[in-house]
């Protein structure tokens, strides 16, 4: 009796020390179940990892009468059909009437010259000091000399816009139609980025929509400057971070083992040793981040912001597949490749932008090398070209650092959010009976670079939304968005000295419709919301969407340079700022 005793309190102590099963309860939920307390149930950790899309519902489709075959068809449809409505919305918006104001404004005086000069010699030419008005006289001149002429910026988007100028020729449809056809594709971009950060359809939809009918962006697309170039290349590259992050993780939850009840557990050897290697869709957006670097340089920012981003969304992967030490893990396993599929591609990328200056040997500083002052220092067995490259960036980041004379519409990145100092592109009061203008007083035809007031200042908002959302809750998608708005807006409060416009936000309103359209999504209520509760909500974001469409109407004419009486231009300065 005595053995049994004993031998029965050895298995007794031998099962307390033995190794717990992988996913077992903890101790103390254990001994609470004994009092009545349940367990709760094992979560299939693969649901953590790749979280399913929302089964969408046909209800609206049905309250237009589509029978249930027919109304799950179109909702199945609507992941791409949605968007593509949006985007072609989207795209009769930016492309009508192009061509007008037919004139070269604001900074169309350097990008569509450098790009058809681009076209001819492979680097920017000089143009005559009238050569503005001979572009747009009848018949129009083309002005250009081989001369190579200053330049400050990569030349990636001035060869974008090259495209639409060697397709239409050298006008204003022309040299704006490469832009249009991007600001348009990003509508459709963030429609379907919207649908898979936000995990709905109509979430994805209306962040496109918004954008839509951004003023700031709208104008941007509607002219030929590079900034809304930079911004099509961050969406881009944000978006294959999405799909990417969404494919890792998915690879991670397959290779964790199921238990004898099918349900997969937190594996320590899957977390912390899985290689996760090259990773074809964070080398896409390497690329794209390096055509926005080439493009303009504060795409660099993106570059740093959006590599620690992808590697911190390895480490929280990690963490939730069950890594021990999952930054660790990610220090071993996934910072090497993340910086070659980022960094490494991105300089590569934006050195092939070069590749005109490079064949020609034409272009400013070019031949620096081979003169007396490049012959010098300890990096001549640099091949020439490369020296002669990395002078010409030195010169030009001097110029930039140091571009402090003012300007009439120049404005500080605190005043950004509220619409604090537009940017004027183009302006002219035509009396009566000119230029299609019929009022007796005279009108105003002017294109003014302004984000549509009630959007921007609903972002403002949206913004404080995200950030409750990102450091409270530990939202991730929060976070992206942040992150996508903070590399956009923050750097430029590095350069307070420096001559700087509003117009340069149009890099982060995508991410600030998407923070808009989050916040919309949240006063609609989340599912399992009382039905009282979504009808309230859904009213109050109805109304809210419907007033930011109407005051982008009403600043339409403002947008696109229509004439509007004097007095109506007058009563939309809302601001003696804006004048």
């Amino acid at each position: 009796m005595g053995r049994v005793t004993s031998d029965t309190t050895a298995t007794d102590a031998a099962a307390q020390h033995a190794p717990e099963p992988p996913g077992a309860p903890p101790v103390w939920q254990r001994r609470l179940r004994r009092f009545g307390f349940p367990v709760r149930p094992q979560t299939d950790v693969r649901a953590r990892l790749v979280p399913a899309f929302p089964e969408p519902s046909g209800r609206l489709w049905a309250v237009f009468g589509a029978g249930p075959d027919a109304a799950a068809r179109l909702t199945r449809w609507s992941a791409w059909g949605g968007p593509l409505l949006v985007a072609l919305f989207a795209g009769v918006l930016r492309f009508w009437n192009l061509g007008s104001p037919r004139k070269v404004i604001f900074d169309e005086t350097y990008y569509p010259k450098d790009a058809w000069s681009l076209l001819q010699y492979g680097y920017e030419g000089t143009w005559a000091k009238n050569a503005n008005d001979a572009l747009v006289g009848h018949p129009p001149e083309l002005l250009l000399s081989p001369q190579h002429s200053y330049v400050v910026h990569p030349p990636m988007g001035k060869w974008l816009i090259a495209l639409g100028e060697g397709v239409f020729g050298m006008n204003p449809f022309g040299w704006r139609f490469m832009v249009a056809l991007l600001g348009t594709l990003s509508v459709l971009l963030i429609c379907r980025i919207g649908r898979r950060l936000l995990r709905s359809t109509a979430l994805g939809c209306l962040a496109g929509t918004l954008l839509a009918v951004d003023g700031l962006h709208f104008v941007m697309s509607r002219t030929a400057l590079l900034d809304l170039i930079v911004m099509f290349w961050v969406v881009a590259a944000f978006g294959c971070l999405l799909v990417d992050r969404d494919r890792t993780r998915a690879r991670l939850a397959a290779a964790l083992p199921s238990g004898p009840d099918g349900v997969a557990r937190p594996d320590e050897e899957v977390g912390d040793r899985l290689r996760l290697g090259w990773r074809r869709w964070r080398i896409a957006a390497g690329m794209c981040l390096g055509l926005a670097a080439a493009t303009k340089w504060n795409g660099l920012y993106y570059l740093a912001a959006f590599a620690l981003m992808s590697v911190l969304w390895d480490v929280a992967a990690r963490r939730t597949a069950g890594a021990r030490h999952p930054f660790r893990a990610a220090l071993r396993r996934d910072v090497l490749p993340a910086f070659g599929a980022t960094v490494v591609v991105a300089l590569a990328t934006y050195l092939a932008s070069w590749s005109g200056w490079i064949a020609t040997k034409g272009g400013y500083y070019r031949d620096w090398a081979t003169t007396p002052e490049g012959r010098t220092g300890a990096w001549v067995w640099v091949p020439d070209w490369l020296r002669s490259l990395w002078h010409y960036q030195t010169e030009v980041y001097s110029f930039h650092t140091g571009l402090t004379t003012p300007h009439t519409y120049q404005s500080n990145p605190w005043s950004w959010l509220v619409l604090g100092r537009p940017v004027s592109y183009f302006y002219e009061d035509p009396k009566a009976g000119q230029d299609g203008c019929t009022a007796a007083e005279g009108c105003a035809r002017e294109v003014l670079a302004l984000g549509t007031p009630l959007l921007w200042w609903a972002a403002c908002f949206a913004l404080l939304y995200v950030l409750y959302r990102w450091l409270f809750k530990r939202d991730w998608r929060a976070g992206a968005i942040v992150c996508g708005v903070a590399a956009g807006y923050l750097p430029w409060f590095l350069y307070q000295e420096r001559t700087i416009f509003l117009f340069y936000a149009v890099v982060f309103v995508p991410f600030l419709c998407l923070a808009l359209a989050m916040m919309i999504g949240a006063l609609v209520g989340p599912p399992g919301s009382t039905e009282r509760r979504r009808t309230i909500g859904a009213v109050g974001a109805g109304v809210l969407v419907l007033l930011i469409a109407w005051n982008f109407i009403y600043f339409y004419p403002l947008y696109t340079g229509m004439p509007i009486p004097k007095s109506a231009w007058h009563h939309r300065m809302w601001f003696d700022t804006w004048v």
